[in-house]
């Protein structure tokens, strides 16, 4: 088992990661009668995005000697009607100042985050604004 989800009542769930025994709440978007007070469950999915994306690169970076701290991602969700849904991501990958990379292993990193884990799960029709901007 990976984790437990508990409703708390207020459309509000409490999760909890068993091996480590982190715990991250969630709530319904204002847009759809919650408080937003936390990540939504679609905003999670999202970010999710985002730390793959960065978690991958890093992997590959690390096998390139090559550090990647302050490095950003800006996740923006796009959400659908009929039914409610996740419709698109947008995802601006913004690398830190100094980063020495060369245009070779600049390509691999791109690549790398385009296609971590979460982005393969991810349905085919959703819509995905992948960009990069190297300071």
């Amino acid at each position: 088992m990976t984790s437990t989800v508990i409703y708390k009542g207020a459309l509000r769930t409490e999760m909890k990661h068993l091996q480590s025994g982190s715990i991250i709440e969630n709530d319904a978007p204002v847009d759809n009668h919650g408080k937003g007070e936390r990540f939504s469950p679609t905003d999670m999915m999202c970010t999710a995005l985002g730390s793959c994306m960065l978690t991958t690169m890093g992997i590959k970076a690390r096998s390139m000697n090559i550090d990647l701290v302050g490095t950003i991602v800006e996740i923006t969700k796009i959400m659908k009607a009929e039914p409610r849904r996740i419709g698109g991501i947008k995802a601006y990958v913004h690398f830190a100042e100094g980063i020495n990379a060369d245009e070779h292993q600049r390509e691999i990193l791109e690549r790398t985050a385009r296609t971590c884990p979460v982005e393969r799960s991810l349905h085919p029709d959703m819509e995905l604004d992948f960009q990069f901007t190297w300071a």
